[in-house]
Parts: structure tokens; C-alpha cells; sequence
């Protein structure tokens, strides 16, 4: 006689919200888990459970008999897919600590990075008994730490992580997720950029981002700004990367830009939190969910040197549609479920980083209106594009230089004369060039914006700054660099081992400049002794010398990798 082997219970707290909800209905599919869905309202598990199935139970993280109601249950695996993670208090992990009791595995769908990070605490007991918890089982650390592992051996060094979620507009917005977003609006945000620790705000840093590939393949640009994420704290560290960036973006423009007015109010101090605001908020956004798409996208992009140091970046995307985008967050739970059931996830608690391999979400992508795609830059930077194949040929710390990904800053030292001229010396003022100086520190810090380049320059306290973009034609050689109103065309051309920089076409306003009022540029970019040089020398017809500078930089301490 075969022996009949009972399905291994699997309890969903929150198992009729939306992350917890899609898990619980993907696991129902397969036919081989017992399926609990928990919450606090017995009334939502018994609607989900009717059209679903799955048997309804009541149960709630925070009464005193929790740990004797989830041990009654004999659970195989405990998901926690309620929140709010942002909540968490140091050490308070009674759910995690409820499974173990229980003997049961334990999965959580934290978003929030200490909670993620902290659950370590719990590791040594977790493998004595034999034991799985992990903490970020969702779209991030999950799967985007997966699509890193999937893309990194393609890289020698590793300069930018930079993870975007951007929803479709139509996707359901638990009040849970709203909260997590209010809670961080405005607040101070820790971020890793170029080995350094800095502080943002959250919801800032706005930008247009499109991602996938192009057509209507991809979504479409939209608004996106820096949000936490449990990446910002354990990517830098565990995939030694220089800067690790993450984003979120809401599809409407209105949505987007109206919550970072909001936020405004907490960085001002105006109020504490928006947290308050949640479900108007909620309610405003049902209201608008008629408007927009149900596409939504995900995208994981590494930059950095290839193994023969030349710039390279690299993407993984996940384009969602027909309002598949929320299944997303609960596919590595449903991977990880059926390892756990085959004994393959290595017992002990820890953040959910690699976990899972890229090729083990396709079967559960496969009846979605699912796809990912790869794709590979190899000419990334604004110089490189500018270039062409020119750019190999440069001096080492020429290249260094201007391989840019994220923003880095270079400090040496300079010598700065001026022209003798009236005018040119007014212009030069005007413009923000240095004062003369027989040797003065300079400290250069070149940042990423998109397509562009932003340039400071501070020579002894004296800032002058200039946006540098490529022209769109690839490998030609042109750059253009603004100074305020006046936009000049360089044509970059490489002289030996130098870099020059002269400048043929210009324009004030928009006007176009004569050739008698066209600045004439001598710059050189050149290595001498191992050491990144620079010689600038600018004159205007009729006027002669305003400024020229000379001297020597090297990577700040933070950017040497």
C-alpha cells in the first residue's frame, strides 16, 4: 500500500492583501500546499478564500496568544506578507520568532532594510534547528540582488547598482505600502555613493527614467526619485559596489510630482510625517486609477569596468502587463516555497540576497503577461560615446577620469594666470573662473545626470560650474558644454597621447555667436608621470588671454577602487 503523504502547510499572514494574496493564489495553482490565509479580519480571509480557495483562519502578530495560535496550525512555512516592516522595532521579530517556536520556516515580504538587515539576530538559533527565515523575500532584495548575481561576473570592478520600480498606475495600492512610502517622504535617507555615506531626502532626486528596451517593448518615460530600500544598506557590502542607488516612480505625473510637493512639508519641518495622510491619499489614488496604464516595469542596471577596464554597463528588465505587475513582489516567495519543500535553502536567518537564480522564475513568469529582458552599453559614458573607439587609446587616468557612472571627485593642485584685459577679466567674473594664483588646491567633482555631465570645479573656494553632454551621433568626436546661457560645441580630437578641446561653434541664449566673439580654446588632457594634467587656456579675438590654468589631479580617497 502507497503511503498518502499530506501537503505541507503553508500560513500567509496578510494572505488576502495584495502581495500576500497573489502568493496565496499561486501556491492554491499548484496543488501541492496546504494553504492558510491569516489576517486580522476573518471576514476578508473567508471573501478571499470563496473565490479563491484555501481555508480562512483569524490570527493577529500582535495579540498575546499569537504564538500558541500559529503553533495550533503546525505551519511548514510562515509568510509574512502584512507590514508595515517600517514599524519594526530593534529585536522585535515575533513572528520570526513565533515560527521558530512553531518549527516552522519563515519568509517575509520586508521592504524596510534594518528589519531585513536585523533579522540576523535570529541565525544562530535558526540553524540549530534546522531552520529557514529570510527577510526581504519580495521584488527587492530578492530578485533584484538575483539579476546582480546573474550580470556581476561580467564586470572587474563594480562602480553603480541602481535598481527602478515603476509601477503601472492600475496596480492595487495596499494601505500598507502607501504608509511605507509616507514614512520615508522627506526624511532623511542613508546612501552609499562613491564608498561614501551620505544622507538625501526621500522622495527626491526627481528624474525621468524609461526603462526596457525601446519601442513598445518598454514603458514609456516616467517620473521617478530615490526611496530606501534594504539594497542601499546591504549591496555596497556584499556585491563591493562604489555606489548603490535605488528608485521608485508613480506612472501619473500628477501623483508623482504632487506627492514630492508633499514632501517638501516634512523637509521643511512643516509637519512630522505624511504618514497621517495615507488613506486620503489612498483614496485620491483610487479615484485617479482609472487614468494611466496597467504596465509597470522593474529594472536592475550594473555599470562599472569590464575585466579589460574598459566602461561597460549592463540590465536586467521585467516588463509587467495586463495588471500582472503586483504577481511580481510574491514570485521569489513562491520559488522559495517549493526549494524549502525540496530541502534546498540552507538553514539559518539572513536577508534574502541571491537566494534564488534569475532562470527559477520563469515557470512561475510563464502564464503571466511577464517578460525580461538583458541588454549590455558598452559605450556608457558621455566621453566614451563621445569618442568612439578614440577613448580606448587615451592615457589610464585620462579615462579614469572621465568614466563617470554615478559622480566622482578628483582634488590636486593648480596655477591660474588672468589676461590683462578690462572686458575679459568682467567675462571672466561673470562666468566664475578662477582668480590668479601661483599654486592653489583644486578640487573637481564630476556628477551623472541622465545623458549629461555635471561639472564643479573649485579652485581655492572659487566654484565654476558647466553641463557637458555628447552630441546624438555616436563616436564623433562633439561635445557640448553650457555655462549658463552660453552653450559652446566642442570638437574633442585626440593628438597622440592628449586630449584637446577645441571649441567651434557657440551661442548665447540661443543666438548664435560671430567667429569674432568665439572663444578659442587650447586645452589638453594628458598623463605625465602616472598623474592625470590639465592645461586650459581660453582667449576671445579682440580681448586676447581671459584665463588660463594648469596643473595636476588624482582620484579623492573615496574614488580610488
Amino acid at each position: 500500500m502507497t503511503e498518502t503523504v499530506s501537503p505541507k502547510r503553508i500560513v500567509i499572514l496578510g494572505g488576502y492583501g495584495v502581495f500576500g494574496g497573489k502568493l496565496a493564489a499561486a501556491l492554491l495553482r499548484k496543488n501541492t500546499f496546504d494553504v492558510i490565509v491569516a489576517g486580522r479580519s476573518l471576514a476578508k480571509a473567508e471573501a478571499f478564500c470563496r473565490k479563491n480557495g484555501g481555508k480562512p483562519v483569524q490570527l493577529d502578530s500582535s495579540a498575546k496568544d499569537f504564538e500558541d495560535s500559529l503553533a495550533r496550525l503546525s505551519p511548514f512555512v510562515i509568510v509574512d506578507a502584512a507590514g508595515p516592516f517600517q514599524s519594526y522595532q530593534e529585536g522585535d521579530y515575533r513572528v520570526a520568532q513565533a515560527a521558530l517556536k512553531a518549527g516552522s520556516h519563515y519568509l517575509d515580504f520586508s521592504d524596510d532594510a534594518e528589519f531585513t538587515m536585523g533579522i540576523s539576530c535570529l541565525d544562530e538559533l535558526a540553524k540549530k534547528r534546522e531552520l529557514v527565515l529570510l527577510s526581504g523575500v519580495s521584488s527587492v532584495p530578492a530578485l533584484s540582488s538575483s539579476a546582480v548575481d546573474a550580470l556581476r561576473s561580467a564586470f572587474s570592478r563594480l562602480d553603480l547598482i541602481e535598481t527602478t520600480l515603476l509601477p503601472g498606475n492600475k496596480a492595487p495600492r495596499g494601505l500598507s505600502v502607501i504608509q511605507a512610502i509616507l514614512a520615508q517622504a522627506g526624511h532623511p535617507l542613508v546612501v552609499t555613493r562613491s564608498g561614501q555615506i551620505e544622507t538625501f531626502t526621500g522622495w527626491s532626486g526627481l528624474s525621468r527614467r524609461k526603462i526596457g528596451p525601446a519601442g513598445q517593448d518598454g514603458l514609456p518615460p516616467r517620473w521617478s526619485s530615490l526611496i530606501g530600500a534594504p539594497d542601499l544598506a546591504l549591496f555596497p557590502k556584499h556585491f563591493e559596489a562604489g555606489t548603490v542607488l535605488f528608485r521608485a516612480g508613480l506612472e501619473l505625473s500628477v501623483m508623482h510630482l504632487g506627492l514630492w510637493l508633499l514632501s517638501l512639508g516634512v523637509r521643511l519641518k512643516l509637519m512630522n510625517s505624511l504618514v497621517p495622510m495615507a488613506r486620503p491619499l489612498q483614496l485620491a489614488a483610487k479615484t485617479l486609477k482609472p487614468f494611466g496604464s496597467d504596465r509597470g516595469g522593474m529594472e536592475v542596471k550594473l555599470s562599472g569596468l569590464d575585466p579589460q577596464g574598459a566602461p561597460l554597463s549592463k540590465s536586467w528588465t521585467l516588463i509587467a502587463e495586463e495588471g500582472d505587475g503586483p504577481q511580481v513582489p510574491a514570485i521569489a516567495a513562491e520559488v522559495l516555497c517549493v526549494r524549502l519543500l525540496d530541502r534546498q535553502v540552507v538553514p539559518g536567518a539572513r536577508a534574502c540576497l541571491g537566494e534564488i537564480k534569475l532562470n527559477e522564475i520563469e515557470p512561475a513568469i510563464a502564464g503571466l503577461k511577464v517578460r525580461c529582458f538583458n541588454a549590455a552599453d558598452p559605450s556608457p559614458t558621455v566621453f566614451q560615446r563621445a569618442l568612439g573607439n578614440e577613448f580606448n587609446s587615451l592615457p589610464g587616468s585620462v579615462q579614469a577620469l572621465h568614466t563617470v557612472f554615478d559622480r566622482h571627485r578628483w582634488i590636486g593642485e593648480a596655477k591660474v594666470s588672468r589676461g590683462r584685459s578690462l572686458v575679459g577679466n568682467i567675462l571672466c567674473n561673470i562666468i566664475g573662473f578662477p582668480p590668479a594664483h601661483d599654486r592653489t588646491h583644486v578640487e573637481v567633482t564630476i556628477e551623472r545626470r541622465g545623458g549629461k555631465e555635471v561639472w564643479q570645479r573649485n579652485f581655492g573656494g572659487k566654484i565654476f560650474r558647466s553641463v557637458l553632454s555628447p552630441r546624438d551621433r555616436l563616436g564623433q568626436g562633439h561635445v557640448y558644454e553650457r555655462f549658463g546661457p552660453m552653450r559652446f560645441e566642442i570638437d574633442l580630437t585626440r593628438t597622440g597621447t592628449k586630449l584637446r578641446y577645441p571649441v567651434s561653434r557657440g551661442t548665447v541664449f540661443g543666438i548664435p555667436l560671430p567667429l569674432w566673439l568665439l572663444p578659442v580654446s587650447e586645452a589638453s588632457e594628458y598623463e605625465l608621470d602616472g598623474r592625470f594634467r590639465f592645461d586650459v587656456k581660453i582667449s576671445l579675438p579682440w580681448f586676447g588671454e581671459l584665463v588660463h590654468y594648469q596643473g595636476w589631479l588624482s582620484p579623492a580617497k573615496t574614488d580610488q577602487r
